[in-house]
């Protein structure tokens, strides 16, 4: 693929999703405008999809700095005053999250054609997840540590609106600590952007990657301040209280962009700019984000043990897995941040099964509370099998996307050496064993025994709409599992650039 057609396609990615938010949002006739917020999406993703043929080998990281090479960038002037520019660019770590941020947003929008929660019109329901969408894409494409931070302030707004107008009963509360939390790790990513950028003299990702221009001083101050922004939105441990709350409350589509893509600019940030930008500092911290990714696996894990609503012990559940992937990303090895970002998209393509599939019990029987949903294999065996598909790719079962970014995180632990790290692979082993548990737990109190008087109202069928929704989910469940080399063939080149500085 020509250079000008990735550039075509780059913008596309980003001024499809705008223009359609605008257009729906202009439109009167509520299907109408969901039908066309659908169609956006889907060009979406048709645009981003072929970004990973061709590509440009050169540019900018070429002339810059060779740890940085895109496979297709857009550079032109922003704000040339202060020397900003519209950078964006794709590479083998941001295409894989690109494109589940494109799939995901097409699911959810084509989810609201079949059924709009309520508290509001779906046309505006629509509108705000394709400017959310923006904001993530945005923040995946970035290449300008300015414009990073604008498009990920982008995604607030927005989120807090959905979770208000089509919220549960507390969702005023939920939408108020998500947005607080959010401020706060704003203001740190601000704060440790412009250190970056005064100490260096500029906010390009591309000529920052290797920590060129930063001596260790800065390096320290930076990282610290951008890996506690970036914990903040994952969110780590032990700055994820909003979280559950928020994925209790958001309705269905809230929740899946949350825990698919929204938590993954997080982790995306700590790797792409945090680690990118500031490496002395990143090895500085290891120790210390070894240790929290290990008590965010732990007590992840032990909370969901005692977690008695469905949708909240998914939402614990994503602590936990947020920990393999820190985990990962803190041995600063090729196999950790490889286990990190295939540990990204298996929890994004899972978690986001599990919550349609938990949006969709809890519409038919009322109710999330575990106690009254036992026996939903007795009246709806398509959907407890979902369920149970579902929480077995979750709990790590080889051959399913799950295993492969925590098996390899806890043997990146092993190969990093040391008494520390042997002790936290161990550790994090346990945690694993742990997610099994309490998801087989979870299992037998919904699906099996009798059922309850809530399952009892359950029917048996799967509505078609649901089928068309989930069913890219469980292929892509199976497709990473049994190929990794789908997210990982993209990712190794780049990610030992990133870490050796060399192409």
């Amino acid at each position: 693929m020509s250079g000008v057609m990735g550039q075509v396609l780059l913008v596309a990615v980003l001024a499809v999703p705008a223009a359609g938010a605008a257009v729906v949002a202009a439109l009167r006739h509520d299907r109408i405008a969901r039908l066309v917020g659908t169609v956006a999406a889907g060009l979406t993703l048709l645009a981003a999809l072929p970004l990973v043929a061709g590509g440009d080998d050169g540019g900018a990281g070429s002339d810059a700095n060779p740890a940085v090479r895109p496979w297709h960038q857009v550079d032109l002037p922003w704000v040339p005053g202060l020397d900003l520019r519209f950078h964006l660019g794709v590479d083998g770590i941001s295409w894989p999250l690109v494109v589940l941020t494109a799939l995901l947003t097409l699911l959810c929008c084509g989810y609201t054609l079949w059924k709009v929660p309520s508290g509001g019109s779906g046309r505006a329901l629509v509108a705000l997840l394709l400017v959310v969408e923006v904001g993530i894409l945005g923040t995946f494409l970035a290449l300008d540590l300015v414009l990073f931070f604008v498009f990920f302030e982008v995604v607030l707004l927005p989120m807090y609106a959905i979770i208000v107008g089509w919220g549960g009963p507390d969702r005023y509360r939920a939408a108020r600590k998500f947005a607080l939390y959010t401020l706060l790790g704003s203001v740190l990513l601000l704060v440790g952007v412009m250190v970056v950028v005064t100490a260096a003299g500029t906010a390009d990702i591309v000529a920052l990657t290797g920590g060129t221009g930063l001596s260790r001083g800065p390096q320290l101050a930076a990282f610290t301040l951008l890996a506690l922004a970036f914990a903040v939105k994952s969110p780590l441990w032990p700055l994820h209280s909003w979280l559950p709350d928020a994925h209790t409350q958001a309705p269905t589509v809230g929740s899946v962009i949350l825990a698919g893509v929204l938590l993954k600019m997080g982790t995306y940030g700590l790797i792409r700019v945090a680690v990118g930008v500031a490496p002395e500092g990143a090895e500085w911290a290891a120790p210390v984000l070894g240790v929290l990714a290990v008590a965010a696996i732990l007590v992840g894990s032990l909370v969901c043990l005692a977690q008695t609503e469905l949708k909240r012990l998914i939402a614990y559940s994503s602590v936990g897995h947020m920990g393999f992937v820190l985990l990962g990303v803190a041995t600063l090895t090729g196999t950790g941040l490889r286990a990190a970002l295939i540990g990204n998209i298996a929890h994004g393509v899972i978690t986001g099964l599990l919550f349609f599939l938990a949006g969709a019990v809890k519409d038919r029987a009322h109710t999330g509370d575990l106690a009254d949903l036992s026996g939903l294999r007795e009246t709806a065996p398509r959907l407890a099998g979902l369920l149970g598909f579902a929480a077995v790719a979750s709990l790590g079962l080889p051959g399913l996307a799950g295993f492969w970014g925590e098996a390899f995180a806890v043997i990146a632990a092993v190969r990093a050496g040391g008494p520390l790290w042997l002790t936290l692979a161990a550790l994090a082993a346990l945690g694993g064993a742990l997610t099994a548990a309490y998801l087989l737990r979870l299992l037998r109190q919904v699906t099996h025994g009798p059922a309850s008087s809530a399952v009892a109202r359950v029917g048996p069928g799967v509505a078609r709409a649901e089928l068309l929704t989930w069913a890219p989910l469980v292929l892509l469940t199976l497709a990473v599992g049994l190929a990794p080399i789908l997210v990982l063939g993209v990712a190794q080149a780049p990610v030992d650039a990133l870490l050796t500085g060399r192409p």
